[in-house]
């Protein structure tokens, strides 16, 4: 699930995965449900996002100098520069309608969806089956957020509650293992 030949690669997922659960618990706070107690849940999502990023930041930046799966000039390379910047266009394209059809409470669970199929092609790249699980479980996530109800709350509150545990829970598994890796030399 986990490949540890690059170490260096598997502390960069644990502190993109820290900053996105950060972002995507504060997007949740558009509109919670009522209760405070959402708003600290997503507030401690947030604090454990943020936990995670910095000390995989600081790890990373301390093994720079180590090998790396995203080199350029591969196919796995080209591949992820082509679905990447089709995804960019994508979501703009579909966020500009969404704002300009009035249904701008659609644009968080569209750029999860995207985010999640992206890991797709991010496994390939990086050889981490573990971005398959993320992209699987995003990518459900989205759906769920766009199916339920509304009244209770925004589908933004159902992504960051849904979304930045997996985040954050992928993320700290792969700084885990990255940092045993790193120390194993």
């Amino acid at each position: 699930m986990i490949d540890l030949a690059h170490p260096r690669d598997l502390v960069m997922i644990g502190a993109i995965f820290g900053l996105a659960a950060f972002i995507w618990s504060g997007w949740a706070q558009e509109t919670p449900p009522k209760a405070l107690v959402w708003r600290l849940v997503l507030a401690g999502l947030g604090l454990a996002g943020l936990a995670l990023a910095v000390p995989s930041i600081l790890t990373a930046i301390g093994n720079w100098s180590e090998p790396s799966a995203f080199t350029t000039g591969t196919s796995a390379f080209t591949l992820y520069l082509i679905v990447f910047w089709a995804e960019v266009i994508i979501g703009a394209v579909a966020s500009f309608f969404l704002i300009r059809t009035g249904q701008t409470e659609n644009i968080a669970p569209l750029i999860l969806a995207i985010v999640g199929i992206h890991f797709f092609a991010l496994a390939v790249v990086f050889g981490q089956s573990v971005l398959h699980v993320a992209g699987l479980l995003l990518t459900i996530v989205a759906v769920v957020a766009f199916i339920l109800p509304r009244e209770t709350a925004a589908p933004s509150f159902w992504c960051g509650i849904l979304g930045a545990p997996v985040f954050f829970g992928i993320g700290l598994w792969c700084l885990l293992a990255g940092r045993s890796a790193l120390a194993a030399g």
